[in-house]
């Protein structure tokens, strides 16, 4: 790596904008003139990407930059905020004059932070940054996803509809504290996806496969990956073809490993976030050290991991990321933080305090959530199942965080038949409740996979890029919504 993160950004973002250390410091210090609990500024830039064929003909693209800095100050449960688009020392000023205003406490000592006392965090880059951000030119990328669509086009007669999407984001944030730390980030990330939809007489189905990750686009060209989507997207919308109603009833499910985990995410990981339980929202309010899950369950949150989507070298506050363990064999040991809600429960941060953009507030936020292997082979799951479901992707759902009530729709899954995967069907949705459910874990498998680089996650009318997982796992009993009784 030609220069580490904090010196990149200084350099790309700050000193582009004609801002520096000096200017940092002397915000700080208007910001601290007031009694703060904790305040911050929140560097970013992000430049995004995207190109869309549909239809054989290239419908759309942009290119979209953006950035500004948003200025944080907390006094108890209160929080002053304000932001702008502009970077440069008066708008810096400005907003934190703004910010400070959520603060009545005048006679307090003003912190002495100069450029000098500024202590830049020692994090591990996970990203490089000495290639360019676009490694592929406009026509590559035109090409790339051209040839996508022909890949797809050519492996099946019965193709009546092809979308390819490309995209590419590269972020720089900045985030200066007053207690006179200061931390940079850089991720780059690609998304790749391809939707069919096969015809055979009357009746069409569709099918979804995606690549990405924390990575450059050229990452798609190595081995062909790119056609591998195509035809992936290809073989789920011929099985889907082929499926036959799903069942309906309690029965044993088996979930796949990887995107399957966004039942854990969604089910399990909303409720652990620490403001969620702060305010008693949640289903694991006041659960802290109680029997959650079945002990086969060890789910943890990693914002570290190479390569993925949710992964930062720091959180949105500095705070550097972490492997935080939330439910070990089953007992719930620790929520995801940010800065506020640690500091309101007496804990420690996690590195979880994450924003949509500059001009949103931090709030706790998955980044990497997954369930950890166990020691069953895949096929001992399935052989284990008289009578039930193997569900191998989701294409929705929907969860209510205090209840932790969820329904979930499959896009593929299969019977299983006196321990065997048999029959493709369609129409399958999971009904039940996050703890309930996590209870009835009974076989792990030790195949975990992750996403395929698709994860966004909303809250709060933000959304951000996420990473979600899980080996194979045996839930012992779920209520199947299906069209046969």
């Amino acid at each position: 790596m030609s220069q580490d993160n904090l010196a990149y950004v200084k350099e790309h973002l700050l000193h582009a904008a004609g801002v520096d250390e000096s200017s940092i410091a002397a915000a700080l210090a208007l910001l601290t003139e007031r009694k703060l609990d904790f305040g911050d500024l929140f560097f970013e830039h992000n430049e995004v990407k995207s190109i869309v064929l549909d239809d054989n003909i290239i419908k759309g693209g942009s290119f979209d930059i953006a950035g500004g800095v948003g200025v944080r100050a907390l006094v108890g449960e209160k929080c002053g905020f304000a932001y702008s688009m502009d970077i440069n020392a008066q708008a810096i000023k400005d907003a934190c004059l703004a910010a400070r205003s959520i603060s009545q406490g005048h006679n307090c000592e003003r912190l002495n932070i100069t450029p000098q006392s500024l202590k830049p965090l020692q994090l591990k880059p996970l990203y490089v940054n000495d290639s360019p951000f676009f490694t592929l030119s406009q026509e590559e990328q035109v090409k790339l996803i051209q040839t996508a669509n022909e890949v797809a086009r050519s492996a099946d007669p019965r193709v009546d509809q092809v979308s390819v999407s490309l995209s590419a984001s590269h972020r720089l944030m900045l985030v200066a504290n007053t207690d006179g730390t200061i931390a940079a980030d850089v991720k780059p990330v690609v998304q790749f996806t391809v939707n069919t939809v096969l015809r055979s007489g009357d009746r069409r189905e569709s099918g979804f496969a995606s690549m990405g990750g924390a990575y450059l686009p050229d990452e798609l060209l190595k081995d062909e990956a790119y056609k591998k989507v195509a035809l992936e997207a290809i073989r789920v919308a011929s099985v889907n073809l082929e499926a036959i109603p799903a069942p309906a009833g309690v029965m044993p499910v088996v979930l796949g490993a990887g995107w399957p985990g966004v039942l854990i995410h969604e089910a399990v990981g909303h409720g652990l976030e620490a403001d969620e339980n702060q305010t008693k929202a949640s289903a694991f309010s006041g659960r802290m050290g109680q029997k959650v899950a079945s002990e086969a369950c060890t789910i943890v949150d990693d914002g570290t991991l190479e390569r993925r989507r949710g992964s930062q070298s720091c959180d949105d506050e500095g705070t550097p990321t972490q492997h935080t363990v939330l439910i070990e064999k089953g007992i719930l040991k620790s929520y995801m933080h940010d800065r506020k809600s640690a500091r309101l429960m007496n804990m420690q941060p996690t590195g979880n305090g994450r924003r949509e953009s500059f001009d949103c507030l931090p709030m706790p936020r998955m980044t990497n959530t997954f369930m950890m292997p166990g020691d069953y082979d895949k096929e001992e799951l399935i052989a284990s199942v008289n009578k039930g479901i193997y569900a191998v992707n989701f294409s929705g759902g929907q969860v209510d965080i205090t209840s932790g009530r969820f329904v979930f729709s499959t896009s593929e899954a299969y019977l299983i038949e006196h321990g065997k995967v048999t029959t493709p069907i369609k129409g399958a949705t999971l009904i039940g409740n996050g703890p309930e459910t996590m209870q009835k874990v009974s076989m792990v498998a030790n195949d975990l996979e992750f996403d395929r680089g698709i994860g966004y996650c909303g809250k709060g009318g933000q959304s951000v890029m996420v990473g979600i997982g899980q080996p194979t796992l045996k839930v012992d009993e779920i209520t199947v919504g299906g069209t046969q009784g």
